[in-house]
This record gives structure tokens, C-alpha cells and sequence, in this order.
């Protein structure tokens, strides 16, 4: 049987086929809500008929953030290879930023969180998740970088379980000390202090090169330039903004959760107020957009900045982070 098609109706499907795609691709950018850490925690306690333990929460909060990078609508973007969604951008940014903090935490639970001094041997089911994450995330074939990051959910599923298991032949340890604490702090500054470089770079402007500051004997492998220009490619700014809200949006479920398992050495410390504060600037930074795009005005212009908005959100949450480190080393 043959099919003759007019003009006017492949017009017609090519333009009902945009609109299809178009209308999939708003959904697919929507950005998932806010994780209920307590409830998360009591509905896997009740699943597994056991009692949280410490750890139990951290643990479960990183399986919830990466399983919604997986399993929110649309799935895993940033490395498809067909429509809609090798157009996206901003939805890919917002997976690259959560999952850089999906691996400092995976990191620091392997080096730190899970062992009692720098000489205990690492848990192997860690050992087995940590560096399956870190796969490029744009990987899409042997191995595609969903199939990775699953494999590491299903180590930190077991992870979890020896933590409340009764065999001491499959018992995990999570120790909540203020070192250990401090070690993942640590992790997260550098971190926000990327974001909040890169963001403010949205506007051009002229830097002095403090690379050698405070230290009369420093080197550098190569003479840096006494003046520096910096500033973020315009193509490159709704990116640099979406992967820093994807990042505050992991780290503030992450945080929460730390408060809970560490709640006595917060306590101890007198270290809670510090830390609710900078959950408190966290969520600020994922107010709505109301903007149909990330606008980028002078500083004082008459356009809106919103990656300068984003950057005193950060920014603010990585001084008292700072703050929090300095109350965390003290005895």
C-alpha cells in the first residue's frame, strides 16, 4: 500500500512532532523536590524491619539523592544521544552538579566516615561503590554511566545493611566524630568555592593573581600573569548555573541527614545553630526561577544577575561552613 504525503502534511507532523518534543523536554527539566529525610529513613527501617542505627541516615539519604538522579522524570539526560533530550542542557548541568556531590560524600564515607583511624582497613562494599562513580557521567555504552552508578547504589545498599546487621562477620561501622565530620567540610568548601568563582564570573572582571599569597617560599611549575581577566563564556553561563543548584540541591539533602546522625557532636560543640543556618542558605538558593531563561545583567545594571544571586547563596553557606569547621576543631 503506498502512502503519498503533501507538503502541507509533513508540515503538519514535523510541527506536532516539535511541540511533542518541546512539551516532553519542559517536563524532563523539571527539577525534583526536596527529599523527606525522616520519613525516607523510617519508610527503608520498615522495609527492613530493623532499627536505624548511626549512619543508617547519611547512608540513605546518598542512595535517595542518587537514585532521584536515575529515576527522576526523563531519567539519567546527560548522556543521551537522541531527542528530546540531547537538547536539553540545563537539566544535564543540574545531574553533573549533584552527582559531584554524590562522589565527595561517596569519598569521604570510604576514607573516613567508615573506618575508626587512618591504619583500619576500608569497607569493601564502599570500596566496590566509590569508584563507580566516578565513570565519566556522559558514558552511554560499555558501561553506560546508569549502569555504573547502579551497581554503586546496590554496594551502598549493602553497606547499609551491614550496618544493622547482627553478623559480625558482615558488621559496618559509621563513626560520628568531629574529625570525621570535618574531613567531608573540608571536601565541601573546596567545592562551593568553585562554584561561587565560577558563578560570580558571569560578569567580566579583572583579578589579581594571589596563587602564591601568604607564602614567601611558594612555587608554581610556570609564571602566572600578575593581572587576570575573568570571566564565564556567555554560552556557558545557564550551565554553570544549573550545575551549582544541582549541587546546593544534593548537599542540602545530605546535610540534613548529617545533622541527624551527627547530632551528639553538633550538640558537643555547640555547633547546630551553625549548621542549620547554612541548610537555611541552601535552601534559599532553590527558590523558583521564575525567568524563562538565566538572565545575566551587569552587577548593578538593569537586567537581573541571577548567577551573582546564586553565588551569595553559596557563598554564604561556605563561610559558615568555614565557621562550622573552626567550631569542629575546637576541644
Amino acid at each position: 500500500m503506498k502512502i503519498n504525503l503533501s507538503t502541507k502534511s509533513i508540515t503538519v507532523i514535523g510541527f506536532v512532532v516539535c511541540v511533542f518534543f518541546y512539551g516532553v523536554g519542559v517536563y524532563w527539566s523539571f527539577e525534583p523536590d526536596f527529599l523527606d529525610i525522616k520519613q525516607e529513613v523510617i519508610q527503608a527501617a520498615k522495609t527492613e524491619n530493623v532499627a536505624p542505627v548511626v549512619g543508617y541516615t547519611t547512608t540513605t539519604t546518598l542512595i535517595k539523592v542518587a537514585e532521584t538522579l536515575l529515576d527522576k522524570p526523563g531519567g539519567y539526560l546527560s548522556n543521551d544521544a537522541l531527542p528530546p533530550s540531547v537538547f536539553l542542557d540545563n537539566i544535564p548541568a543540574w545531574e553533573f552538579g549533584v552527582l559531584e556531590m554524590v562522589r565527595d560524600m561517596a569519598l569521604v564515607m570510604r576514607k573516613d566516615f567508615s573506618r575508626s583511624q587512618s591504619q583500619s582497613l576500608v569497607n569493601t562494599h564502599l570500596k566496590e561503590a566509590q569508584p563507580r562513580f566516578n565513570i565519566n557521567h556522559k558514558n552511554w555504552a560499555m558501561p553506560s554511566a546508569e549502569s555504573e552508578y547502579r551497581k554503586a547504589i546496590s554496594h551502598l545498599y549493602a553497606y547499609r545493611a551491614a550496618l544493622v546487621s547482627a553478623n559480625s562477620n558482615d558488621k559496618a561501622q559509621f563513626y560520628a566524630r568531629a574529625d570525621n565530620l570535618r574531613a567531608y567540610i573540608e571536601e565541601v568548601q573546596k567545592r562551593l568555592g568553585s562554584y561561587s568563582h565560577r558563578l560570580s564570573a558571569s560578569v567580566g572582571r579583572e583579578q589579581v593573581n594571589t596563587d602564591l599569597a601568604g607564602d614567601k617560599q611558594a612555587q608554581q611549575s610556570s609564571q602566572g600573569d600578575l593581572q587576570q581577566q575573568i570571566k564565564t563564556s556567555w554560552w556557558l553561563i545557564d550551565d554553570v548555573f544549573y550545575e551549582a543548584r544541582g549541587a546546593s540541591w544534593a548537599l542540602l539533602q545530605l546535610l540534613k541527614a548529617i545533622e541527624i546522625d551527627f547530632d551528639s557532636v553538633l550538640a558537643n560543640k555547640n555547633a547546630r545553630i551553625s549548621l542549620q543556618q547554612i541548610i537555611r542558605e541552601l535552601e534559599a538558593s532553590q527558590e523558583t526561577l521564575w525567568s524563562p531563561m538565566v538572565l545575566n545583567g551587569d552587577g548593578f545594571g538593569m537586567l537581573a544577575n541571577h548567577s551573582l544571586v546564586m553565588a551569595n547563596y553559596i557563598s554564604r553557606a561556605n563561610a559558615a561552613l568555614i565557621d562550622l569547621n573552626e567550631l569542629l576543631s575546637k576541644g
